[in-house]
């Protein structure tokens, strides 16, 4: 039997255990509450834990979680080609709470905003600050178009330069020790 590439929250929460699961959102994304048993490993870190994941998938199935599913394609596609098997969650955590299942949250997380919430703040105040600047300096109304032209940019090649910029921010960076700690349980 092939394991899916794709699974929708039903079938994920049927078959949880089956999975490890490995939420790629950001630390602060994923202390807000994630799925059940899932271990943080931010994309962006992903090359990094290649060598744990390919540990992890020769015990059993992957499952690649995000809060919509975009990042988690993204991530399986890089394991894909570094010939680690994995499946994603359609709809990410979002979906996955949608349809009722339990999201986790550690006691002592502090909340930050899942990025797609992030870059709606972040993109808003600067086209705001564009066209306010823009009333006594006429060249600030480019920050407005600029970022214009990134969201258009953004949604057609289903990318985000401004997500991997603010990924980069402290809240959203895991502990080296959280990171390495989660690396080692996924080699054991």
């Amino acid at each position: 039997m092939t394991t899916p590439t794709a699974l929708i929250p039903a079938q994920a929460a049927a078959r949880l255990d089956d999975y490890t699961v490995i939420d790629v959102r950001t630390p602060g994304e994923y202390a807000s509450g994630h799925l059940p048993g899932a271990h943080n490993i931010p994309l962006d870190h992903l090359h990094t834990a290649l060598p744990a994941l390919k540990a992890a998938a020769a015990r059993g199935a992957l499952l690649m979680v995000c809060a919509s599913g975009n990042r988690s394609t993204t991530a399986r596609t890089t394991l894909a080609a570094a010939d680690i098997p994995a499946a994603t969650l359609t709809g990410g955590t979002t979906a996955w709470a949608g349809e009722g299942h339990t999201l986790h949250r550690p006691d002592n997380a502090s909340a930050v905003w899942p990025m797609e919430r992030q870059v709606r703040l972040a993109a808003g105040t600067l086209v705001v600050a564009g066209l306010a600047l823009g009333t006594r300096y006429r060249p600030a109304r480019w920050l407005s178009a600029a970022i214009g032209g990134g969201l258009i940019f953004s949604a057609a090649t289903n990318t985000c330069g401004m997500a991997a910029a603010l990924a980069k921010l402290p809240h959203n960076q895991p502990r080296t020790t959280d990171l390495d700690a989660t690396l080692r349980a996924l080699q054991d």
